[in-house]
């Protein structure tokens, strides 16, 4: 479910709001009461509830589809210079 961004016009509350993307936008701002809520243009953001493709799919063995450590992916980085990949100056991104 997609998490939106409001602002009321005014008095310039901001909220966010989990909700459907079918659900109507917000009108009435919790704060002064008017029917002044705008939505907001924002990065998106949404949360992934239960199983699907995101947790289940392109992995391997028992390892989750999360971001790492960032210990770990310091050793990941270094093996990856060292064994001439990206970072390392041969993949020519870097």
């Amino acid at each position: 479910m997609p998490i939106y961004e409001y602002q009321c016009t005014k008095c310039g509350h901001e909220l966010e709001s989990l909700q459907k993307i079918s659900d109507p936008p917000l009108t009435d701002c919790p704060e002064c009461g008017e029917a002044t809520l705008q939505k907001l243009v924002s990065a998106a953001g949404f949360r992934l509830k239960g199983g699907g493709w995101y947790e289940t799919d392109f992995k391997s063995g028992s390892r989750k589809n999360v971001a790492e450590s960032s210990s770990k992916s310091d050793g990941a980085s270094s093996e990856k210079k060292a064994a001439g990949g990206c970072g390392s100056g041969a993949c020519g991104c870097h």
